[in-house]
């Protein structure tokens, strides 16, 4: 079959058939096992090595050094995430998607090896926790460069009216991923007690999910190279740089649209992912395994909820459903969250509790891959979606700070309800400001917010 140009891409695969629909299908398959696999990477430290951290720390460290030390750990690799996605969005748009994607793949996978036979503070002192943020910070740019070229272009193969879907069929790797490593350290932690750091959980347990993790990057490897192609879209040919063209004209209002809803998705997913397990710990007093529990748990509900949110915005409009979560997010979800933080409850009770607490928070992830492809024309739109996914992860990534500032003010249990109610906001002006995209062809220019009434 031949595609030519920009104008056929995205459009015509819900009626096609035969060679088509397979690859088609291999691109969505592709796009899934990707962002799951960027997603494990990104959430070892949090749960695989909360129970170690000091094997990798000075031992005469503070509590308050160690929880910051621990937050730049988690922060490192998102903080780079924006360069992966100027460098492998440039290369993704100007020699292909999937070219990209082999390069990414194979850089992060061989990175997460390099963690993994990362020796301990009692062997090379602080050069331990020094290349333990260097590496995370190097496998940062590997994955911002993966997910822009992995996305659109499954996202491009995917027909119009599935891309809600689809969209949240990828994204939903994300919680599919931290449920999967939170099991995973419940078996660990069984079979291998972490109690200091000569455990064998300490000195080895905790190598063994970042080795799969680098093996699922092998995994991913081999099958974009066998079973994926390029989608057909337009490439940039002209003298500018697929990134200057984002920062211009009418992208740089998209641009910017974009970076405000997507600040607001990062700091809620930040005080749900990365501080809930840690206050369900300290505050409410649950034990290690109860945390993880909890997690697979909301991990579980969230992947259902993903893909329903996805669907939903495919039926009543992605603008209309941010617009409207947002508000959710800022009145119910910030209330459920401090119920979850004050409230007596039983173990199960907690487990559906904050279970609905991501259901209400989180959300936002559904749509996220539809409707930010959805926004930028084809020349640029891995550029456009790498940069706008990963440059709003800046700021909310330095939430320990934020937190800290908080705690002054308000009980530390309630300052992270004072952020989602900020994030909600965030959220609805996000997708107020911006246009309806789901109707798109994504072979063609998306609409542009008019410069004085948002959202026409």
């Amino acid at each position: 079959m031949s595609r030519q140009g920009g104008d056929q891409a995205g459009t015509g695969l819900a009626a096609s058939s035969g060679p088509t629909d397979t690859r088609a299908n291999s691109a969505i398959r592709a796009g899934v096992l990707a962002f799951f696999v960027d997603q494990f990477d990104i959430y070892l430290p949090v749960l695989v090595l909360a129970p170690v951290l000091g094997y990798f720390q000075p031992s005469d460290i503070s509590a308050s050094s160690a929880a910051i030390l621990s937050a730049v750990i988690f922060a490192s690799t998102l903080v780079f995430r924006p360069v992966g996605a100027a460098i492998f969005g440039h290369l993704a748009d100007t020699t292909g998607r999937k070219n990209a994607t082999l390069i990414a793949v194979a850089g992060f996978g061989t990175v997460t090896l390099l963690i993994a036979a990362l020796p301990g503070q009692q062997t090379i002192g602080i050069w331990s926790i020094v290349l333990l943020i260097a590496l995370r910070s190097l496998n940062g740019i590997f994955l911002g460069g993966e997910y822009s070229a992995a996305v659109p272009l499954a996202m491009e193969w995917s027909p119009k009216r599935r891309r809600g879907y689809v969209g949240g069929l990828i994204l939903a790797g994300s919680p599919a991923a931290y449920g999967t490593i939170a099991a995973l350290t419940i078996v660990l932690l069984q079979v291998l007690p972490s109690a200091g750091p000569d455990s064998a959980y300490a000195q080895w347990g905790w190598r063994i999910p970042f080795v799969i993790g680098a093996a699922l990057a092998g995994v991913l490897f081999v099958h974009y190279y066998r079973s994926v192609e390029e989608s057909g879209t337009k490439r940039t040919t002209g003298h500018r740089l697929p990134i200057v063209e984002l920062f211009v004209g009418r992208n740089r209002r998209s641009l910017m649209q974009i970076f405000i809803l997507m600040s607001g998705v990062w700091l809620a997913n930040n005080m749900v992912s990365a501080v809930l397990p840690g206050l369900q710990a300290t505050v409410v007093g649950l034990s290690g395994t109860q945390v993880s529990v909890v997690a697979v748990g909301n991990s579980a509900v969230a992947v259902v909820a993903f893909i329903a949110f996805g669907v939903l915005s495919q039926r009543i409009g992605r603008r209309t459903f941010y617009v409207g979560y947002g508000l959710v997010m800022a009145l119910l979800g910030s209330s459920c969250y401090a119920v979850v933080m004050t409230a007596e409850m039983t173990f199960p009770v907690r487990v559906a509790m904050t279970a609905l607490v991501g259901v209400l928070t989180i959300g936002t992830f559904g749509p996220v891959a539809s409707y930010i492809t959805e926004r930028f024309p084809a020349e640029i739109r891995a550029t456009g979606f790498g940069i706008g996914y990963s440059l709003a992860l800046v700021l909310p990534a330095f939430y320990a700070f934020y937190l800290d500032a908080l705690d002054s003010v308000v009980p530390v249990q309630f300052a992270p309800v004072v952020l989602i109610v900020l994030a909600g906001i965030l959220v609805s002006v996000g997708g107020w400001l911006g246009p309806e995209t789901r109707d798109v062809d994504m072979g063609s220019p998306p609409p542009a917010p008019s410069p004085i009434t948002p959202g026409r």
